[in-house]
């Protein structure tokens, strides 16, 4: 979770406020809430979350950098619970939080305001499949040379990011007691891969994500043959499409 405009919650004092005045032409104005930029904003905002959670931090399951609230279970019904828990803190306290800036935020109409939607979206990517590959055509677009045109392509793969922001599978928590599955998958476009557990989760053998790789490839490298991918990974058990599967089986060794 992210807080809303993080450091404005936060009012100022009196005596703080004569301190962080602007003088202009135009008059004497002070700032009512913290703003950015003041030399100790940082760790202020820091104590003032870790007063807000002390229980919560001393379990271990929550972590607080500044603004950026994560909540770390093992379990989906545990995870449920502990999210109520600090939601109702936040609520106690009349903190603020981003909730539904993914889905309300309005398409992109020029370079700028794709570049940092891709920005937003390129921090979760080890959490969304073949991120590179939806993003391809977004980031062709942002290209100086080029006029900037939403094509029904470009607007389908916007629209997939979005929704897999929203709506992306949960990663499980890495077990380095048991094995790994790679599953690695080529296209002309880009190349994904897709680390996999199986753990006991609700006391059942469930296989899940651990975390998604991909990125685009350069002309050159869309000629090459998916076994060049395969030595990058090879403690992992890789498991690959059909076609590459029989491709492997007449190169290598």
């Amino acid at each position: 979770m992210d807080a809303f405009k993080g450091f404005h919650q936060i009012f100022s004092t009196l005596q703080t406020r004569k301190l962080l005045r602007i003088i202009t032409h135009c008059g004497i104005y002070e700032y009512l809430r913290m703003p950015f930029g003041i030399k100790n904003a940082q760790s202020h905002y820091q104590r003032m979350m870790n007063t807000i959670f002390p229980t919560e931090l001393s379990e271990g399951w929550l972590i607080i950098q500044i603004d950026d609230i994560i909540i770390c279970s093992d379990s989906w019904s545990l995870h449920i619970e502990r999210l109520a828990r600090v939601l109702d803190k936040i609520t106690g306290v009349s903190m603020k939080i981003k909730v539904a800036e993914v889905l309300l935020k309005p398409q992109p109409q020029n370079k700028k305001e794709m570049m940092s939607f891709l920005g937003f979206s390129s921090y979760y990517r080890q959490h969304l499949k073949h991120f590179a590959i939806l993003a391809g055509s977004l980031y062709r677009i942002c290209n100086q040379k080029k006029v900037f045109e939403m094509t029904q392509e470009r607007i389908k793969a916007y629209e997939k990011i979005r929704k897999a922001l929203t709506e992306a599978p949960l990663l499980l928590i890495p077990d380095w007691n048991i094995p790994f599955r790679l599953y690695i998958d080529v296209c002309g476009d880009g190349l994904g891969a897709a680390l996999h557990q199986v753990q006991i989760i609700n006391e059942k053998p469930t296989e899940g994500a651990v975390f998604y790789l991909s990125r685009q490839i350069k002309p050159t490298e869309a000629r090459w043959s998916a076994h060049v991918w395969y030595g990058h990974f090879r403690n992992y058990t890789i498991i690959l499409m059909e076609v590459f599967s029989k491709l492997l089986l007449t190169v290598m060794p």
